[in-house]
Order: structure tokens, then C-alpha cells, then sequence
């Protein structure tokens, strides 16, 4: 169980990484949304602007295609990011009602009938008759003065599958410690299971105060003493 939770581990760091590394994307995306903002105002005041070199090396067909393929990158890089941090939006109202064991079981069941199978046919598909043939033909843009390489955008789809493919495996992983391992692993891989209801809140500050009190056992929380609390 611990090589299992050894191994999620450094897949998360992996997937991390690349979402990170990802999430820069945004910078230049919001820098050529803003040259193209301002060359539409320029072109309209100044018209001679389409003759400098800066419009001959970015025209506004261009700047608008970079825009969405920077986007499409950012987006589809940082799905594996976003699910190892349990952000994906979740259909709470069911789920919610469950005990850990059970949410567990929903998610490894969801990664083993879903979410893997779905991201191993989209990799394949797109790495097969999207970007292979892209590539093959030199695919560009339909736009006279668009970007070449449409390729490299659309590969965008199998590294980004194939990160969150990564990061279900993970998560899998994971769960299957929760349900399986030790005690001590059971808390280090709670992550998914965890709820938002008052009940799993008040076993998290529980498990918390616990924790503290073995670390600092000069520490002591009585009921009612909201001061000691808020000063931790």
C-alpha cells in the first residue's frame, strides 16, 4: 500500500508540474489580447499601421488564432492539475449524502468505467486522425494570413488527455489506499473522499484538534473555549 501511495504521489508531482508550468500560458494569452485590442483601435485612427513591421509580423488574424490556441493549451494541460486538486465541478447532491468508504468506491468506479477508458479513446483518436494527419498534410490555417502548424495546437488534446488519464490513475491509486491501507495511510489519502457537509467538517476540526494535541500536549481544548481555538 505504501508503493501505491509512493507512486500516486510522484504521478501528482508530475501532473503538477505540467499544470504549473501550464498556468504561464496565460501571460502571453493576455499580453496578444491586449496588442490585439489596441492594433484594432490603431487601425481605425491610423490606417497606415498595417505597413510597420510589427503588423506584417502580427496581423490580427494571426494575434486571434494565437489567442485561442494559447487558450486551448492552457485549458487542456491544466485538466490533470485541476482534478488532483479536486477542483472539477462535482454533482454534490447525492454524493454529499454518502459516508468516505462509499465515496471512495464512486470514485474509483468513475475512474475504472469512465474517466480512463474516455481519456485512452480521446488520445488515441486524436493522436491518429487529428494531429498525425494534420501533420502529414502540413494542415494550416484556412486564413490567408492565419498560423501555420495547425498540428501543434491539436496535440494539445493528446498531452492533455493523456495528463488527466495521469492524474485519474492517480487518484485511483489513491482511493484504493484509502479503502484497503493501514490507518495512517487511510489520512493520507482522504483527499477525495472528503465532504463539505457539517458532519465531515466537524470530523476534520476533530481529527485536526487531535493531531495538535499529540504534538503539543501542553495544549488543551476545552468545549466551549472558542478563544484557545481561534488563536491556533
Amino acid at each position: 500500500m505504501r508503493a501505491l501511495l509512493a507512486i500516486s504521489d510522484a504521478l501528482d508531482a508530475v501532473t503538477d508540474f505540467v499544470g504549473r508550468m501550464a498556468a504561464w500560458l496565460f501571460i502571453p494569452m493576455g499580453l496578444i489580447i491586449f496588442y490585439d485590442v489596441i492594433q484594432r483601435k490603431l487601425l481605425s485612427i491610423y490606417p497606415d499601421f498595417q505597413q510597420t513591421a510589427l503588423y506584417s509580423f502580427l496581423p490580427s488574424t494571426k494575434a486571434q488564432e494565437l489567442e485561442w490556441h494559447l487558450h486551448g493549451a492552457l485549458f487542456m494541460l491544466c485538466l490533470g492539475f485541476t482534478y488532483i486538486r479536486n477542483g472539477h465541478v462535482r454533482v454534490e447532491v447525492l454524493r454529499e449524502r454518502f459516508g468516505r468508504r462509499t465515496r471512495a468506491w464512486i470514485e474509483v468506479l468513475g475512474c475504472l468505467l469512465f474517466v480512463l477508458p474516455y481519456t485512452v479513446f480521446v488520445v488515441d483518436l486524436s493522436a491518429t486522425l487529428l494531429v498525425w494527419k494534420s501533420f502529414l498534410i502540413n494542415e494550416g490555417s484556412s486564413a490567408t494570413t492565419g498560423l501555420p502548424m495547425r498540428w501543434i495546437i491539436k496535440s494539445s488534446l493528446v498531452f492533455g488527455f493523456g495528463f488527466l488519464a495521469i492524474a485519474a490513475f492517480s487518484i485511483l491509486l489513491r482511493n484504493i489506499v484509502f479503502l484497503s491501507g493501514p490507518e495512517d495511510l487511510r489520512a493520507r489519502s482522504d483527499r477525495f473522499v472528503r465532504g463539505e457537509g457539517a458532519e465531515d467538517m466537524q470530523q476534520e476540526v476533530e481529527e485536526e484538534l487531535a493531531q495538535d494535541a499529540v504534538r503539543h500536549p501542553e495544549h488543551r481544548y476545552l468545549d466551549g473555549d472558542t478563544d484557545n481555538v481561534g488563536r491556533r
